[in-house]
């Protein structure tokens, strides 16, 4: 997962990381937390790439 690509992203979207994460329905602690490890669910990931506007997820989310 890029992490740095997912945070430009929701700056460029004009969101700030604690919108963002209750956008998503989760605390801004919950946030980081799954951000620094790189955990999500599929229903985030999913919402994060509809929120985010992410044309191309394979290359964010699924590195090799």
């Amino acid at each position: 997962m890029k992490v740095n690509e997912i945070k430009g992203r929701i700056v460029a979207k004009g969101y700030t990381q604690e919108q963002f994460a209750q956008m998503l329905g989760m605390s801004k602690r919950t946030w980081w937390y799954r951000l620094k490890k790189k955990e999500f669910g599929s229903n985030d990931i999913k919402n994060m790439i509809k929120l985010l506007d992410i044309k191309n997820p394979m290359e964010i989310f699924f590195e090799e």
